[in-house]
């Protein structure tokens, strides 16, 4: 007796890629998040400080609901571009990640157009400026703390979130690729000669 595999139509993996990018950007935009807290805890800043600077800069004054607003707009972000990095993949196939090792480097290309047309504009044009009128006027010690920190690190911080978005890129390309290579949620059809 021979197995033969049919695949359904409407389970062409092209048509997945949306959902493959979309869950590897969750998961890469949570990996990165425990790097960033990894880095907090080199630095000797608190653990979670890149999420409270995101949550501050919003108007958020409370540490934790500071914290808790920056980490779920970071995992949203990450899952958002993926998404979009599926739907792109879909009508651009030169850009698609049908194989982990071609998606860690289209990854990475997500990750620097990522890091070009969000981050930079965001960093320079918000958050920086949101920071460096906390270090006049904070709204608590906590929010004053942290401005203090990151002043003067504007480069450093433009320059290693660089590096932060090739890491993502790289994870969200390998992550979506494998799941096109192995056809994760490809439904299948079993038949039995």
């Amino acid at each position: 007796m021979e197995s033969l595999t049919k695949t359904n139509d409407t389970a062409n993996p092209r048509r997945q890629l949306i959902l493959y990018c979309s869950l590897a950007g969750f998961i890469s935009a949570w990996a990165i998040s425990g790097l960033l807290v990894i880095v907090d805890v080199i630095s000797g800043t608190p653990a979670g400080t890149f999420f409270a600077v995101i949550g501050a800069s919003l108007g958020f004054s409370d540490p934790a609901s500071a914290q808790y607003v920056g980490f779920a707009l970071h995992i949203v972000t990450g899952m958002a571009a993926g998404n979009i990095f599926g739907q792109i993949s879909l009508f651009w196939s030169k850009i698609a990640p049908y194989n982990s090792i071609e998606g860690v480097v289209k990854g990475m290309v997500v990750g620097i157009a990522l890091w070009t047309v969000l981050f930079v504009p965001l960093a320079t044009f918000a958050i920086q400026p949101r920071l460096d009128s906390f270090v006049y006027s904070a709204p608590n010690q906590y929010i004053y703390n942290i401005a203090g920190h990151f002043q003067g690190l504007y480069a450093v911080v433009i320059g290693g979130s660089l590096v932060f978005h090739l890491i993502y890129g790289a994870l969200i390309g390998f992550i979506s690729g494998r799941m096109t290579e192995i056809g994760v949620f490809v439904k299948t059809n079993k038949i039995m000669q």
